[in-house]
């Protein structure tokens, strides 16, 4: 099972964490995305400032003492991010673990509707977690990487 903890600020958290995004990134945008984007999205090292994002309320799932997934919630923005598994792990409930987690962190804040912008490989994904939208969009990422999203967004209160 899925034991999901709040990372903390550590080199070591957030060097993980960008591990698992950037290998899912590379495995699972196959086709979603060009592969001269993919690069450029996942170039670099946590230290470039996707360390930054461990400041927010952001968590690590672990298998048998492994971080295999990542999760954040954006309080401030109602915003559910940063949602990925290890290549690996996928298909197997990992995400859709992680993404009960941040639903609940939201419910606890009383905040009764969530949002996200799904990579264009994810939103059957989220579809099937009770989420709705299909207008495709532009996401500008911090790093000036503009991507193809789907706006999302889910009732959970």
């Amino acid at each position: 099972m899925l034991e999901i903890k709040r990372a903390t600020p550590t080199p070591t958290d957030a060097n993980a964490a960008f591990d698992i995004r950037r290998a899912a990134i590379r495995s699972q945008c196959i086709g979603a995305y060009a592969a001269e984007h993919m690069a450029l999205w996942t170039r670099g090292k946590a230290e470039d400032g996707y360390s930054a994002l461990m400041e927010k309320p952001f968590y690590l799932g672990w298998l048998n003492g492994e971080p295999i997934a990542t999760g954040m919630f954006d309080p401030a923005n109602h915003e559910v991010g940063a949602l990925f598994v290890l290549p690996a792990f996928t298909g197997r409930g990992h995400g859709k673990a992680m993404l009960d987690h941040l639903e609940q962190v939201a419910r606890e804040l009383a905040i009764e509707e969530v949002v996200l912008d799904a990579t264009l490989n994810a939103a059957s994904f989220y579809r099937a977690c009770g989420y709705v939208g299909d207008e495709q969009a532009i996401y500008h990422s911090p790093s000036g990487l503009q991507l193809a999203c789907i706006p999302m967004k889910k009732q959970i209160g």
